[in-house]
This record gives C-alpha cells, sequence and structure tokens, in this order.
C-alpha cells in the first residue's frame, strides 16, 4: 500500500513543479526576448537499502527553448534584436557574473551607463559601456554603438564602443535564477564576429498563450488524478482495517 501512496504523492509534487514552470512561462509571454522552459516527467527507482522497489516521480528542466520569438518593429533608436537564432546580448547579471540575454530593449541611466530594460548594465568588448550626451545615437548591424555628440554638427561622429554579442552552441547554454543564459561550463564566452542584430526592433517572447493555457487545464488535471489516487489508498486502507477488526 505504501507503494501506492509514495507513487501518487510523488507524482501530485512534481505536478505542481511542472505547473509552476508552466505558469512562469505564461507569466512571460510579453516579456522581450524571453525563452520559454520545457519541463517532463520520468519514473526514477528509490535505491537505499535492498532492492530498488520503490519508484518515484520527477519532474525536471531538460532545456529552454530557444525558438526566435516574432520581431516587433519599434522605430526606436536603442532598441535591438539579434539576427541569428543562437545570438546574444552579454549583459552583467546581479551578482556581476558575465550572463546573456535575447532582451533588446535598451536605456542609458543617469550616468550615462548602457543597461537593459531591467537594469543590468550591457557589455562591450571591453566592459560595461558609456554613452555621453549625444543628440543621437546609431546601433550597427554589428554592435557599433556611433553618437553624434550633443550640440555638435550632424557631421561629427564618434564610436564609443561595441556591443558584445555572442554564438555560443545553444547545447552548451542553460537559464539560471535570473532568467539570464550562461555557458553551462561557468566560463565567459568569446566576441562572436558573426553575430548580427537589428536596430530599431525587439524580440518577443516565445510563449504560445493558448498552448500554455492548454498545458495548464492538462497539468490540473493530472494533478487531481493523483490527489485522487491518494484517496482511493485512503479507502482501501480503511477497508483493509475493518477487515482485519472483523476478523
Amino acid at each position: 500500500m505504501d507503494h501506492f501512496v509514495y507513487t501518487a504523492m510523488s507524482g501530485a509534487k512534481q505536478i505542481a513543479y511542472a505547473q509552476q514552470s508552466n505558469a512562469n512561462n505564461l507569466a512571460n509571454a510579453r516579456t522581450s526576448g524571453f525563452k520559454q522552459d520545457f519541463a517532463q516527467a520520468r519514473a526514477m527507482p528509490v535505491f537505499g537499502p535492498g532492492l530498488p522497489s520503490r519508484v518515484y516521480a520527477m519532474t525536471e528542466r531538460p532545456s529552454s527553448d530557444f525558438t526566435p520569438g516574432a520581431l516587433i518593429s519599434t522605430g526606436r533608436e536603442l532598441d535591438v534584436a539579434m539576427k541569428n537564432e543562437n545570438g546574444f546580448l552579454s549583459v552583467l547579471d546581479k551578482n556581476g557574473v558575465e550572463s546573456y540575454t535575447r532582451s533588446g530593449e535598451l536605456q542609458i541611466d543617469e550616468n550615462g551607463l548602457l543597461k537593459t530594460g531591467n537594469g543590468l548594465p550591457v557589455l562591450g568588448d571591453g566592459g560595461p559601456i558609456t554613452i555621453p550626451p549625444s543628440d543621437k545615437i546609431e546601433i550597427g548591424t554589428d554592435g557599433t554603438i556611433t553618437v553624434h555628440p550633443e550640440g555638435q554638427p550632424e557631421t561629427v561622429t564618434a564610436v564609443v564602443g561595441r556591443l558584445k554579442l555572442v554564438r555560443p552552441e545553444l547545447k552548451d547554454m542553460e537559464k539560471n535564477e535570473q532568467g539570464l543564459f550562461v555557458s553551462k561550463n561557468g566560463q565567459p564566452l568569446e566576441l562572436a564576429p558573426n553575430a548580427y542584430l537589428v536596430s530599431g526592433m525587439t524580440e518577443g517572447s516565445n510563449v504560445n498563450v493558448i498552448s500554455a493555457m492548454t498545458s495548464m487545464i492538462d497539468l490540473s488535471r493530472q494533478y487531481e488524478m493523483q490527489v485522487k489516487m491518494l484517496k482511493i489508498a485512503k479507502e482501501l486502507d480503511d477497508s483493509s482495517t475493518q477487515l482485519l477488526r472483523m476478523s
């Protein structure tokens, strides 16, 4: 009987984890450059003293879906989108670790530091990029940032930096707790000379809302089924107890 209960209990627990992952996908359906997470479940034997006679369910995130999202035209000079499916912008995460993102909604803070929409410093080929006061900013397809200095004629331009664009093997990338991508070996990636972007556009999330909603309904039904199994196990246990008392 305990085998039955353990399987149902672990199944309900892991389905709840899958629901959290799916809910996170739904919550980021409009987040620029967001890549939805996959979730899968498999049976795992419980090892210990004796034979592994018990089995439990385990949900895991094998990878993220790197399918590009739709490009959205904004006309904003600081908005960029990667042309390459495996292209990423380099940023510093909240812990100061080099990480990678597809979110190209860039902004300039009060100190002239170039940051992402959620406030992370954007890296160039020489570190964080600082933009001087400018009348106009242009970002080239290779990530080169050209400005027209404030108060100067339009013919006067200056290159102030170049975005660090990378093109890793997608199988070598994983998502961290901050929703950014990092290399599995923990090492910073090299600037890729063949990585390109387009300015005036952003990449949308690749979450299919209808598919995610359907998955949420399916997961809810699976969870209810596991809970029902727990109730059936209790009823069988109560019936067995009554039979023992009668005997």
